[in-house]
């Protein structure tokens, strides 16, 4: 399904192989999208989210959206209607996801066969638990400046790539100084909370693809395994280890 910037509709359960890709498009109402085992990249005009199974991401209707599977994935997503959603759910967002919600979204999406009334009813239910369950948001800006997509490639090429920012700027043509103030400008953040973000990132996709922390410390820049468990740690609360433990439909 790769129609690009069309309205289709939405299939409550898709299962996705490593790397499937899933275009951009869009939908009349709002979608609820949850991946209940693996990990998703989920892509707007604006940037992109990194989105495992403790996550959900909530599109309004209208937005143009795509999806990449790291490690297979199972996607599970739930469409409502437009006058459904209060205005706290105007905008793209990810989503805690407490046991109680993942239950309801697959009881909607596993049953087919619910009686109209009932499924009305659990949908609701469904949004009244999205009230106030906004995730942080670890989330990777678009960057418009020809210059700033320059060193994304770079480091998406090579995520170990431990240059500064003074090197990659001569690779790309520009000083130091004009980088650090783009990317203030166009990710709202500084060079090296971005790299940080970015690295976190990948370390999720290759968790999901059930790498060890040693390679996962290597593969994306981090000086030492140590230094990496204690980045996903001040991120996540936790370290690489325990958020497998408690979330296991992230190894697939």
């Amino acid at each position: 399904m790769s129609i690009d910037g069309q309205v289709i509709p939405s299939s409550p359960i898709r299962t996705l192989s490593h790397l499937e890709r899933i275009g951009r498009h869009r939908h009349d109402g709002h979608q609820l999208i949850y991946p209940r085992r693996g990990v998703l990249r989920v892509f707007i005009a604006s940037g992109v989210w990194v989105v495992p199974p403790s996550q959900g991401v909530w599109i309004p209707a209208g937005t143009e959206h795509a999806h990449r599977a790291c490690g297979a994935t199972e996607m599970r997503a739930v469409l409502f209607a437009t006058d459904g959603a209060g205005p706290f759910l105007d905008r793209p967002s990810v989503l805690a996801f407490t046991p109680l919600l993942r239950e309801a979204v697959t009881c909607l999406t596993d049953d087919a066969g619910l009686e109209p009334r009932t499924r009305s009813h659990l949908e609701q239910v469904v949004l009244d638990l999205l009230c106030g369950v906004e995730a942080p948001q670890r989330f990777l800006p678009a960057l418009p400046d020809a210059r700033l997509r320059e060193v994304v490639a770079l480091l998406e090429d090579d995520p170990a790539d431990r240059r500064t920012l003074v090197q990659l700027g001569a690779a790309v043509g520009a000083s130091e100084r004009t980088l650090s103030r783009l990317f203030r400008e166009q990710a709202g953040m500084t060079f090296a909370q971005w790299r940080g973000q970015f690295r976190l990132h990948h370390a999720l996709v290759l968790l999901a693809e059930g790498h060890q922390v040693t390679r996962i410390a290597g593969a994306c820049g981090y000086a030492s395994p140590s230094a990496f468990i204690g980045a996903f740690r001040d991120s996540f609360g936790v370290t690489p280890g325990e958020y497998l433990r408690r979330e296991p439909a992230l190894r697939t």
